[in-house]
């Protein structure tokens, strides 16, 4: 089913994120090596993130989940034995090139399983290696349909990219009555480029208008692309682009009082871009998994431990502001304890088996696997930056079909 799916989503779009040596931002990870997936009386699972390069924001923000997670529930029972877990590192520096290596190195290192990466891109690279060496994975945020497609080692908990960005399209059109759409992404990024494509083809569909421009690499000066949306008329811009260039388009789009609502995909759910939003008269509106409030416990919970960990502290970018990827590292990791547990076993094999059967009531929804791998996820939070007071605010849930 993966291979087929594979060769269908290729004949129709190639895309990933550019929207996560071993570096931990906060407790509750280490470095390790040699041994086995279950070493004495320790099961180590691997993290697969960017605590480097233009995604390290979103990278440490779902690491920190994870290591939250773990120190809220350090074991896992499997077989009448009680296991301690360890969370081991590999950066992937987010980048396509760096990510092998990574992969390799979580290999080498015989972990149980491996949870990340935030990155599409990042984790579609990596996942040949986790395959090969017959090691299953669990993405968290990577929404790229490719992660898993033709790869049936790797299954992943959170909503897709064409399911986001037709809540998107949709969103537009309900909330701002949109006919005309600006759409704007990084050229050869084939995160940035699949979401544009997908939302392009849902709000034709519904018989709007599109335009779209593609900046270069490594730029920083977005005026020439802001003033087309606005003299072109556009209702609404939409631009899924990563965390650092998302940032400089907000305080450009300030400082040229463009006025023009702006869409953004989950890689703008970060405090970087939302303090760029600070006392300005920006609209930004993103598709997100979970919105602060969403879980009571668990929002308390993941506040204590931030405010308590300076090395938490800065990896959350200073503040407590929950991150709706956090909240996904956290679900994660209880999924990946789930599978431990059903497989009744530490070995690798044993455990991929046991991953597509496992259900678990998240802070973020429930989650379950489809065939191909990935979660079922019917619906998505949209908020909305508050600039006043600097936090995000709460829009709607709301699925593809407008509801």
């Amino acid at each position: 089913m993966k291979k087929l799916l594979a060769a269908v989503l290729t004949g129709v779009m190639v895309f990933s994120l550019a929207a996560c040596g071993s570096q931990a931002p906060a407790g509750g990870a280490q470095d390790a090596s040699g041994g086995g997936a279950a070493s004495g009386d320790t099961i180590r699972i691997g993290v697969f993130e960017p605590s480097t390069g233009d995604s390290a924001s979103g990278g440490k923000k779902e690491i920190l989940g994870m290591q939250y997670a773990n120190s809220e529930t350090p074991t896992v029972e499997v077989g009448g034995k009680t296991y301690n877990v360890e969370l081991v590192m590999a950066d992937n520096g987010s980048s396509a090139d760096k990510a092998p290596s990574a992969a390799s190195e979580l290999v080498g290192k015989d972990v149980a399983l491996v949870l990340g990466s935030y990155g599409s891109g990042v984790s579609m690279a990596g996942g040949p290696k986790f395959e090969e060496a017959g090691l299953a994975a669990i993405g968290v945020t990577c929404t790229n349909p490719n992660v898993t497609a033709g790869n049936d080692y790797y299954f992943r908990i959170c909503f897709l990219d064409n399911f986001q960005a037709d809540v998107l399209a949709n969103f537009a059109m309900d909330k701002f009555s949109a006919k005309k759409a600006y759409c704007l992404g990084e050229n050869g990024n084939e995160y940035d480029q699949g979401l544009v494509a997908f939302f392009t083809q849902v709000f034709e569909a519904a018989g709007g208008e599109v335009i779209s421009d593609s900046f270069p690499t490594n730029n920083s000066d977005f005026t020439s692309y802001l003033n087309k949306a606005k003299s072109e008329g556009a209702d609404v811009i939409f631009t899924p682009v990563s965390i650092a260039y998302a940032k400089q388009i907000m305080e450009q789009a300030a400082s040229l009082d463009i006025g023009i609502p702006f869409l953004g995909s989950d890689t703008l759910d970060d405090n970087m871009v939302l303090e760029a939003t600070k006392d300005t008269n920006i609209q930004l509106y993103v598709s997100t998994f979970y919105q602060e409030g969403g879980s009571e416990t668990f929002d308390k919970g993941i506040k204590d431990y931030i405010n308590g960990n300076s090395a938490a502290l800065t990896a959350n970018g200073g503040n407590d502001t929950i991150s709706a990827v956090t909240a996904m590292g956290y679900d994660a990791y209880y999924v990946a304890l789930e599978a431990i547990k059903a497989a009744g076993s530490p070995d690798k094999g044993a455990i991929k088996q046991a991953i597509s059967g496992v259900t678990w009531d998240g802070v973020s929804g429930s989650i379950a696997f489809d065939e191909a791998g990935d979660a079922v996820r019917d619906t998505a939070y949209i908020k909305t930056a508050d600039t006043a007071n600097g936090t995000w605010a709460f829009e709607k849930v709301q699925t593809g079909s407008g509801s």
